[in-house]
């Protein structure tokens, strides 16, 4: 495998810049785009024969053989359409001292260690390769490494960010300070994991709870109110009888005092355990980084109560084991084809054919860069799956349409779909034929120079 992976990482990439030149040189600078292709991958399983792309202002506004060239737009042709990749494993654009920071807490924000200036040669090699969005991770071997986000890849610009709030990043058992853990510290993590994800549930349902019975107490405050307004002129007659009886007696009057019932207290708010109780929601998915047998059925019995989370496997050496109750509780597997080239002791036993039977056994699976340098390997990891077994569109899936939908920006990239952005990439053959040319990188419309 090794060698394998030598290889792919001397393959050249193709001068997006070059391509791009060599084939629009009509100097052109329109915001539109109109794009032939002989195939166009709407989205893995769904393809148009000798259709067209348009788009415009960056949106793609219409997919289909009968779309024509507006009189002012740009002309590509090419062989192949298909959605700009998404990297849902990366550190792309992410400071250098953050991306192995151990130290994080659940509310560190990966947006706030986005420098955009930061390695530029790597986000032009990425882009080179087709990745136009990553989901990118501070804190990757932290047990909690924060909130990733979703960031488009242009090195021509600032970052631009699809969604800050992607998910919540955690690992069990990854080597820390030259240790790997043992099985009983593995569970014991996952144990401290599902510890805090509770709470956060426990926080939503004690909000909930709260939020019902203020909705009532408001309620039977003004159903009062309204009660002593309708009965205020009776209510004042009795009282004027009562004052007259009272002082015919010689006693002091004394007005009843209306006790209101007391008003329910809000819970404490705490930001990690507020941020636990999104999860535990499933309004942020959490991806976990775990490797073995024991920490991956324990995290999966651990939650079964919890029916809204969303979980996002990675790494997953050993998941194989645990298909059929991933399949069940429908959660992808994010895997990293090369993982020998980190030398990870995690990755003890992991083989090629891993995502291939995987999906076989029907778990959604997910292709990965494994959050270091390889980003621009993308299109290469996965036609290395497919060589070892995974199913050609299942494949281009794991790097466009399944990211996408699994961090929520299925409605911005990872197809070529109206209203989605101009993140397109054409090529001279299948994309993931390694001897296909990649032609066009499109970002946001634009054709990357």
């Amino acid at each position: 495998m090794l060698a394998t992976w030598t290889l792919l990482s001397v393959l050249t990439l193709p001068t997006v810049c070059d391509e791009a030149s060599a084939r629009t040189s009509d100097g052109n600078d329109s915001n539109v785009v109109w794009i032939q292709a002989e195939r166009v991958i709407v989205r893995p399983g769904v393809e148009l024969e000798n259709a067209a792309v348009l788009i415009e202002d960056g949106i793609i506004v219409a997919v289909g053989a009968d779309v024509e060239a507006p009189d002012n737009a740009r002309i590509l042709k090419g062989g192949v359409v298909c959605a700009g990749f998404v990297d849902p494993w990366s550190s792309l654009q992410v400071d250098a001292g953050s991306v192995d920071n151990q130290n994080l807490e659940p509310g560190s924000r990966t947006v706030d260690a986005l420098d955009p200036f930061s390695r530029p040669d790597q986000r032009s090699e990425a882009l080179a390769g087709g990745v136009t969005a990553v989901r990118a991770q501070a804190g990757s071997s932290s047990f909690i490494g924060g909130i990733g986000a979703v960031v488009q890849n242009d090195p021509g610009t600032d970052s631009v960010i699809l969604i800050e709030d992607a998910c919540l990043a955690t690992s069990i058992g990854v080597t820390r300070h030259g240790r790997v853990n043992d099985v009983f510290d593995r569970v014991a993590e996952v144990e401290r994991l599902v510890g805090q994800v509770e709470k956060g549930a426990a926080y939503r349902d004690a909000l909930a709870k709260y939020e019902q019975e203020l909705a009532d107490w408001q309620k039977a405050i003004d159903e009062k109110t309204k009660e002593l307004e309708d009965d205020f002129k009776k209510a004042k007659k009795k009282r004027d009888k009562d004052v007259a009886d009272a002082e015919e007696k010689g006693k002091e009057h004394k007005d009843k005092k209306y006790k209101e019932d007391k008003k329910p207290k809000k819970p404490r708010y705490d930001p990690t355990i507020e941020l636990l109780g999104r999860v535990a929601d499933g309004e942020l998915p959490l991806v976990v980084e775990a490797h073995r047998v024991p920490e991956i059925r324990n995290l999966l019995e651990r939650t079964e109560d919890l029916s809204r989370l969303r979980l996002v496997l990675a790494g997953a050496t050993q998941s194989e084991h645990m298909a059929e109750a991933l399949v069940e509780r429908h959660v992808p597997v994010m895997i990293w084809p090369a993982p020998e080239a980190s030398g990870r002791d995690e990755y003890d036993g992991f083989d090629l054919g891993l995502a291939g039977r995987l999906a076989d056994e029907g778990v959604e699976v997910l292709l990965g860069s494994g959050g270091g340098p390889h980003a621009r390997d993308l299109r290469y990891l996965a036609a290395l799956a497919v060589s070892h077994g995974l199913d050609r569109d299942a494949a281009l899936h794991a790097i466009t349409l399944g990211p996408a939908r699994a961090f929520d920006v299925a409605d911005r990239v990872g197809s070529v779909e109206r209203g989605r952005d101009g993140d397109v990439l054409v090529f001279d053959g299948d994309p993931l034929d390694t001897t296909s040319t990649l032609q066009f990188v499109l970002s946001r419309g634009r054709v990357v120079e």
